[in-house]
């Protein structure tokens, strides 16, 4: 009975978190969408400066997590959450009284802060929370949150702009930041992991960045550079194509991930991480080439089918792998790496494949997008291989 107790996934933790997570991810996505626009309309600023206000956010989460991640080993998980919420909506009530440009990038980098506080702080408490038999599966559907903020995000951010103003959106978005408090301080505290002794502690880089996690961080950063480059050149594609319903393909995106994601996390614990990644990487590669000669809905629909079916599958196992491998007390830096790599994947996405279409066309850089995912299939047999022979040598010599 006990046992029982202790797998048990559905907790009232578990799911007051996956909630939390959710609402912070949902008004990113909300101004992802929509400050761009409005930065360029309200200041009358330049496509540069309207891309800082993404660029520094990215930064500042990207910085922000390597604090969190160490940090949570020695202070309160809901105490680090909590001053990450505030400082989000602290932030986002700035935006209102802004009456700079430059202001208002101050207060975006403030947002970052905030957001990497309590994104890595959730990701840990759930990491935490999730039985270790069950922790793919367990990061699967906690996973399911940021693919709703994904797919439901964008069209309230869009919606609430339009209909009603960018005021309402933004006092919208702190409403959803300020009710993950209460659900926050619903969970109970969780014991920290016992301090290692002094010749056990971790130092230097190590509490940063482990080796462990060396070849799923560098798979990560592949496939975020394939969705940083359809965030960023989607629509223009969309527009050399004459495809009048571009903005539905992250709808469609993001309800495959919805299906997929709590299978995959099920495969990872059951059969490992080879059952789930080739066969996700293999998804990608075939929705952006399908993208790639996409001149009409249905081929449309079916390449984000592809797609999302694809990351569903990679992101929970790439997740769950990086947890399970490291010290429980590392638990907040695995999580830290894997968001950042997020960001950082998007980012060189964005520069790299926007490098390549000013040298050629939209069709041709999806191509070249697909080509990273068999650049990904590559670097991850050659270290499998790699694995299973050091393994098998160490018990021959054992």
């Amino acid at each position: 009975m006990n046992e029982e107790k202790q797998e048990q996934l559905w907790t009232k933790d578990f799911i007051l978190i996956t909630i939390s997570n959710l609402l912070l991810f949902s008004t990113v996505q909300m101004q992802a969408t929509t400050l761009p626009a409005y930065v360029k309309e309200a200041y009358h600023a330049n496509d540069f400066v309207a891309s800082l206000v993404i660029t520094l956010f990215n930064i500042c989460a990207i910085l922000s997590r390597m604090y969190t991640g160490e940090a949570i080993k020695t202070k309160s998980s809901k105490l680090l959450a909590a001053i990450g919420l505030l400082i989000a909506s602290l932030a986002m009530l700035g935006y209102y009284f802004s009456a700079t440009i430059a202001l208002l990038i101050f207060l975006r980098a403030l947002f970052g802060i905030g957001f990497g506080l309590g994104s890595t702080t959730f990701a840990t408490l759930v990491s935490n929370a999730v039985p270790p038999k069950r922790i793919g599966e367990g990061m699967g559907y906690f996973g399911l949150s940021v693919s709703l903020a994904l797919a439901l995000g964008p069209i309230a951010g869009i919606t609430l702009l339009g209909e009603f103003g960018f005021s309402t959106m933004v006092f919208a978005a702190i409403g959803m930041v300020v009710i993950s408090l209460p659900l926050l301080f619903g969970t109970k505290t969780q014991p920290k992991p016992a301090p290692a002794s002094p010749d056990q502690q971790i130092r230097g880089m190590r509490r940063y960045f482990d080796r462990k996690i060396l070849l799923p961080t560098i798979l990560n950063t592949i496939v975020a550079i394939t969705y940083g480059g359809l965030m960023s050149f989607l629509v223009l594609y969309g527009r050399e194509a004459n495809l009048a319903n571009v903005s539905w393909y992250f709808f469609c995106n993001a309800i495959a991930i919805v299906l997929v994601r709590p299978l995959s996390g099920k495969l990872f614990d059951r059969k490992g991480h080879m059952a789930v990644l080739p066969l996700g990487a293999l998804f990608v590669f075939i929705g952006l080439m399908i993208l790639s000669f996409t001149n009409n809905n249905f081929l449309l629909f079916t390449s984000a089918a592809f797609y999302g079916m694809g990351y569903g599958f990679l992101q929970p196992a790439i997740q769950a792998w990086m947890v399970k491998v490291v010290e429980p007390e590392q638990r907040g830096m695995a999580n830290a790496v894997f968001l950042s790599t997020i960001d950082l994947g998007i980012g060189i996405g964005s520069l790299l494949l926007g490098a390549i279409v000013t040298y050629s066309s939209y069709s041709a850089m999806y191509r070249w997008s697909a080509v990273f995912m068999l650049l990904f299939l590559v670097i991850y047999f050659i270290s499998y291989v790699k694995g299973k022979k050091a393994a098998k040598e160490q018990q021959v010599a054992a």
